[in-house]
């Protein structure tokens, strides 16, 4: 059963309405403890700026000046577009919950200005480097190395977003099946198929993993047995990928690219790629296409012979 939060409150604290606000997106709204970090992150840097700069302590006291000052001094931080447009989704999905709740009456982000983002095609691996995870002799004989070469093959080879790699539990493989039941955004569920290969890499790893004591079902765990964080997961990604690659940016999330883009190079349908991924909608995945286009002009001006004159 549903339970609807409800709260009436006047001259309420911004930090106790940041606080009902983390509550309801978590318990009601389910959404991902990675996910309500972010927002409490930018809700505790927006509260302690209004704080310091305006002496604000009541949510209902803040204007949209007042927003629109915090927001004037992220650009003159030099924060990225992206980032300080991301914070202000933060702000507009809080104060729509504010209202919602009767604790604010004035929709103040109605005269917010959202900054337009630079539209750059997503960075990915390209396919020679992703292969030297299968073949580079990097990877200690040991639990660590059979553990870091399986998260990259995974990451590689499901598409599976970082959140969704730390919420899989040893019951989340089928091996009858050959298949890897991911819990995505929403507590959404889907399934991605698996091939042999991965499948007994995973077998390794667990007859490994069962010889520790008090281990975690988390899948991937630390040399302790706790479960892998967010930051487990970026450090190994940096470890092994800064050595296979020259890309501008190595993250967990680039696998996701590349998982992506290497789909449609080869021909996959895009339809069928947004199930794999997750996307509530085709136009997340559309953005490949993009860059499965850049692909081909690539190729064909290094490859056909009159191109390749031109370029001599």
């Amino acid at each position: 059963m549903r339970i609807l939060i409800v709260f009436r409150y006047h001259n309420m604290k911004i930090t106790d309405a940041i606080q009902s606000f983390l509550l309801y997106i978590s318990t009601e709204r389910r959404l991902s403890a990675l996910t309500v970090e972010s927002y409490a992150t930018d809700l505790r840097l927006f509260a302690e700026y209004i704080g310091n700069t305006h002496g604000i302590s009541d949510v209902e006291d803040i204007s949209h000046l007042e927003i629109r000052d915090w927001q004037m001094s992220l650009t003159e931080k030099e924060q990225h577009p992206n980032s300080i447009k991301r914070r202000l989704v933060t702000l507009r999905t809080f104060y729509r919950f504010l209202r919602r709740q009767g604790i604010v009456t004035t929709d103040v982000m109605a005269k917010i200005v959202t900054p337009k983002s630079p539209k750059r095609l997503p960075v990915f691996f390209t396919e020679k480097e992703t292969a030297r995870i299968y073949t580079a002799n990097v990877f200690p004989d040991s639990f660590e190395g059979v553990r870091d070469r399986l998260l990259l093959c995974i990451l590689y080879e499901t598409g599976m977003r970082r959140a969704e790699l730390l919420s899989l539990k040893n019951s989340s493989v089928d091996f009858h099946s050959g298949t890897i039941k991911v819990l995505g955004k929403r507590d959404k569920e889907r399934i991605i198929p698996i091939e042999n290969e991965l499948s007994d890499n995973i077998k390794r790893y667990f007859s490994l993993k069962e010889q520790k004591e008090g281990c975690s079902d988390a899948f991937f765990v630390r040399s302790d047995g706790s479960p892998f964080t967010q930051y487990d997961v970026r450090k190994v990604v940096k470890q092994y990928m800064s050595q296979f690659s020259n890309a501008d940016k190595i993250s967990p999330h680039v696998f996701r690219h590349s998982f992506a883009t290497h789909l449609l190079n080869e021909g996959a349908d895009i339809d069928a790629i947004k199930n794999l991924l997750g996307h509530a909608d085709l136009s997340a995945t559309e953005i490949y296409t993009h860059v499965s286009r850049q692909h081909l002009k690539e190729t064909y001006r290094h490859t056909h012979p009159r191109e390749k004159r031109k370029n001599e």
